[in-house]
């Protein structure tokens, strides 16, 4: 059983950065596509980025492209989520999360993070 744990959400201004880490524990990190998606109010949990076991393919949702960069530290068990020119669109709650298959449907990722609030401010 892999346990995902969230960090690094806030406000922050329109225009500005924030970097959020997601920690793994009880499985082998390496195994794992590591995924972000995010959770608006009202809306469906949509994908945001992913990356695959070593790292070295990522892909992202084409409203993030340019301004998000997922990467991972298998030494540490923590995948990232640098995030800049955030602007109001981007306020949601995101989860990391762990699957076998390098896709970006929800439905395929088997373990979840509790979430953390990102809120931008315009």
């Amino acid at each position: 059983q892999v346990q995902l744990v969230e960090s690094g959400g806030g406000l922050v201004q329109a225009g500005g950065s924030l970097r959020l880490a997601c920690a793994a524990s009880g499985g082998t990190f390496s195994r794992y596509v590591m995924g972000w998606f995010r959770q608006a109010p009202g809306k469906e949990r949509e994908f945001v980025a992913r990356v695959t076991w070593s790292g070295g393919i990522t892909s992202y949702a084409d409203s993030v492209k340019g301004r998000f960069t997922i990467s991972r530290e298998n030494a540490k068990n923590t995948v990232y989520l640098q995030m800049n020119s955030l602007n109001s669109e981007d306020t949601a709650v995101y989860y990391c999360a762990a699957g076998i298959v390098n896709t970006p449907s929800r439905a395929r990722y088997d373990y979840w993070g509790q979430g953390t609030q990102v809120t931008v401010s315009s």
